[in-house]
């Protein structure tokens, strides 16, 4: 089926899709490189770990939402995508109040991880309201 046929007029445009999955994309690779330089022990490892599944999985899953078979599939991958997107915001929190190496690219991290989650959520609601879903 075409995904068209499930996503608002306002992110049929392709630019804006393809654009987010580049964007989703980038934010998993860059947080990749963060896991990468951290320290792999304690709990340097157990919340990098926790980033690196949540920061990854917000691009697959808006991906997969991109490919849905029907309304509910669309709705339900971005959905995931959106909760993905928090957790790996959650996370990055934790590396900056844990104090955890490079500050400033946490911060970095963290404003992308922010603005993508909210994307992610607006066009969940909207793509709701246009399908006269509550």
């Amino acid at each position: 089926m075409n995904i068209a046929l499930y996503i608002p007029k306002t992110m049929i445009n392709n630019t804006f899709v393809d654009d987010l999955k580049n964007r989703t994309k980038k934010f998993a690779i860059d947080v990749v490189c963060y896991y990468r330089d951290l320290p792999h022990k304690g709990e340097y490892e157990v919340i990098g770990k926790q980033l690196l599944r949540s920061a990854t999985s917000v691009a697959a899953n808006y991906r997969s939402s991109c490919r849905a078979r029907s309304k509910a599939e669309f709705l339900a991958k971005l959905g995931i995508a959106v909760e993905e997107a928090d957790e790996s915001v959650f996370w990055l929190e934790m590396a900056n109040d844990l104090k955890f190496n490079d500050e400033k690219r946490i911060q970095i991290l963290l404003r992308e991880g922010e603005e993508i989650m909210k994307i992610l959520a607006s066009s969940r609601r909207t793509a709701k309201q246009k399908l006269n879903l509550k």
